[in-house]
């Protein structure tokens, strides 16, 4: 479930002949409390103005005359299905590759060789990217690990990719990017990782079928109840999630992502995250990098 930063989307009220007044106390309240209960995202009153900007262009694709018929909608059983849209367009999913770097040269310099000293050698190592968007966040770590092991070493290391967000999913799997969003990767790793467009996809980019087959995407409410997930995982990287979330549901989340780690695993969130003041079993090694202590 990514979320990046929460700030108003390109297409305003004014473009849609919309006004902040159309979305009622009530109606802004009822939305806020469904999208709680569904994602635990926390909506406070400094957004309001966004939510009614996000979903001003969907209530003209429904030929809906305000947010009050919006709510009606969403209370009916055809609402289910409305359901899915409604936390897409909440949630915003704002990330490039390699973000964060220092997580990476961590990952490099501290993870991967403490697990190769100590760890099962006939099993992978495994990562989770729980909050994976559009696919910058697994793919860059697709990219690093491939540097990491020797190419006869490929089995050493599997991805799981999850979402909240169906639709960000979907251009994760397509794995096309166009150039500017490449900022992050080096003319050399762009040469051995990604395809170059031809004729109608120039000045885009897509991940090499060898690195796509590595990562596994799947949809998941990260508070939704069980994890589909059969093996334990070396590192997880929830990153710029938890600060959307209140204090009970942040420590509801961190005690389940933690029990998912191997003991020794690690556990990387956000840098402008913090587990201060959750009730946690995990021990701080640096900002943002949090490891689970052997039992």
């Amino acid at each position: 479930m990514s979320l990046g930063s929460l700030q108003p989307a390109a297409d305003s009220l004014a473009e849609f002949g919309w006004t902040e007044a159309k979305l009622s106390d009530a109606d802004y309240d009822f939305l806020c409390q469904l999208i709680y209960e569904r994602s635990r995202i926390h909506l406070g009153a400094d957004k309001r103005v966004l939510v009614a900007s996000r979903l001003a262009k969907r209530l003209r694709q429904l030929n809906l005359k305000d947010y009050r018929e919006y709510c009606q909608l969403l209370r009916t059983a055809a609402g289910a299905e409305e359901l899915p849209f409604l936390i897409d367009r909440i949630s915003t999913n704002h990330t490039h590759f390699f973000r964060e770097l220092k997580h990476f040269e961590f990952i490099s310099q501290t993870i991967i060789p403490a697990w190769n000293a100590v760890k099962r050698r006939a099993e992978p190592f495994r990562i989770w990217s729980a909050a994976s968007s559009t696919g910058e966040e697994p793919y860059s770590l697709a990219i690093h690990l491939a540097e990491q092991f020797a190419p006869a070493e490929s089995g050493r290391w599997q991805i799981e990719a999850t979402d909240i967000s169906t639709r960000v999913l979907d251009v994760a799997r397509q794995a096309i990017y166009d150039q500017e969003r490449l900022a992050g990767i080096s003319p050399d790793q762009l040469r051995r990782h990604f395809q170059k467009g031809e004729k109608k996809w120039a000045g885009q980019f897509r991940v090499k079928a060898e690195l796509r087959q590595r990562v596994i995407f799947q949809h998941l409410n990260l508070l939704g109840g069980t994890y589909p997930f059969t093996q334990l995982f070396d590192l997880i990287l929830c990153r710029n999630v938890m600060i959307y979330f209140d204090r009970p549901t942040q420590e509801t989340l961190v005690r389940q992502l933690s029990a998912q780690l191997v003991p020794g695993g690690y556990l990387l969130v956000g840098h402008s995250e913090s587990l201060s003041g959750v009730k946690h079993a995990l021990k701080l090694i640096q900002p943002a990098i949090y490891r689970k202590t052997a039992p």
